[in-house]
């Protein structure tokens, strides 16, 4: 089969391959523009004639659809198929084919993907701030922060078909996405947790074993589900994060890698959290004795009644409840993980000890979202100077 290459621009070429004669007796001829990159104009046609080599091959083994008869839906397919389900963790793959189905498709799914523009993209993401958008009944449209989950899948799904040379550029490029008012993390202050950990007195050994581990530990919720017995050095009081568990609805709990490659690490634990942990084995243990042959041995820390993997959010509806009950401000169980991080920093620790126990992969994340503490330390260590400086302890005594 045979193929031309043609010089379009500086480094875009048109890749012609030449296909015999159809029933109509016309030429059938396929083209495809692509964009290369080199130092030198025969570095950048060495590339071109790879790539014509691999359209020949498509066009040969009949996985070639030209992008004019291409719809947006049929590539969100062909895209979800040979990458996101291979890349993608499961919970990440869930809420992304959720947006698709339920917004993306219906809006745009019908359009050519070489033919949508950025006009399009902008019109997408203004009626999602209309009333009416919400599909839970409620008034008005969706959040900036939902609106801004929309527009990156739809940014990330037409950006890689300009990387498979689809389209030569990516139409939502051009469009800004809505501003988010920047929030501070939600947390506790020192008389918050104490008012917290004098509450929990009186609840299940479990939950309270959950929330203080999660303060002391700084877990995502995922990393606390997927503690196992095995995790918990009682002898040096330390605990081990090398897994997370999440839930998806009609797949059940699921076990996977954490976050990141540096949310596996050894967190150090105060000695009464890992007397707290022994006591709660000893309870789970005179159950396990109970339940007898009912009883599944599956080694995690937090379980059902017969011993299998706990709900993710079984503690994550059970924690608004009880801070009700107690007369707590509202927050989120993940905001504990927040609390654990904003008392550390304010009583002096570094941020590099900080972000490792929190498992964040760069130390810039973690000044990012706990840019509160950080000022509140920095207020701290003004005062610390000045009393070096000129000698304030001295004169007060």
């Amino acid at each position: 089969m045979p193929g031309s290459i043609e010089k379009r621009g500086e480094n875009s070429y048109r890749l012609i391959v030449s296909a015999g004669y159809g029933p109509d007796g016309k030429r059938k001829r396929y083209t495809k523009t692509i964009k290369v990159y080199g130092k030198s104009e025969s570095a950048k046609l060495k590339e071109a004639e790879k790539e014509l080599a691999k359209f020949v091959a498509e066009i040969e083994g009949n996985l070639f659809v030209e992008p004019s008869k291409l719809t947006f839906k049929a590539f969100i397919e062909k895209w979800l198929k040979e990458y996101a389900e291979n890349n993608l963790a499961p919970k990440t793959l869930h809420r992304y084919k959720e947006m698709l189905e339920k917004r993306i498709i219906p809006a745009l799914g019908h359009l050519k993907l070489d033919k949508i523009k950025p006009i399009h993209v902008l019109e997408f993401l203004n009626m999602l701030k209309e009333d009416g958008a919400r599909l839970d009944g409620k008034e008005g449209g969706l959040s900036p922060q939902t609106i801004k989950h929309h527009y990156r899948l739809i940014h990330a799904i037409f950006e890689d078909a300009v990387k498979w040379q689809l389209i030569p550029s990516n139409p939502a490029s051009n469009i800004e996405p809505p501003k988010v008012p920047k929030k501070e993390a939600g947390y506790y202050n020192e008389e918050e947790v104490r008012k917290l950990i004098k509450a929990l007195e009186n609840e299940k050994l479990k939950y309270k074993v959950a929330v203080m581990v999660t303060l002391a530990a700084g877990l995502r919720i995922g990393e606390l589900m997927g503690l196992k017995w095995e995790h918990i050095d009682f002898e040096n009081n330390i605990i081990k994060i090398e897994q997370a568990n999440q839930y998806l609805p009609g797949e059940g709990t699921f076990t996977k890698n954490p976050k990141t490659e540096t949310s596996k690490r050894l967190i150090a634990m105060p000695k009464e959290i890992m007397d707290l942990l022994r006591e709660y084995k000893k309870e789970q243990n005179i159950e396990r004795l109970k339940k007898g042959s009912m009883w599944i041995d599956t080694g995690y820390v937090f379980t059902q009644w017969n011993g299998q993997p706990m709900y993710p959010y079984t503690f994550t509806k059970w924690f608004p409840k009880f801070l009700e009950k107690h007369g707590l401000r509202r927050i989120t169980f993940h905001q504990l993980r927040h609390t654990s991080a904003t008392l550390l920093i304010n009583a002096g620790e570094n941020v590099r000890t900080v972000s490792a126990r929190l498992g964040h992969s760069n130390t810039s994340t973690t000044m990012n979202i706990y840019a509160h503490a950080l000022k509140s330390a920095d207020r701290n260590a003004a005062d610390k100077i000045a009393n070096y400086l000129f000698d304030k302890n001295k004169n007060q005594a």
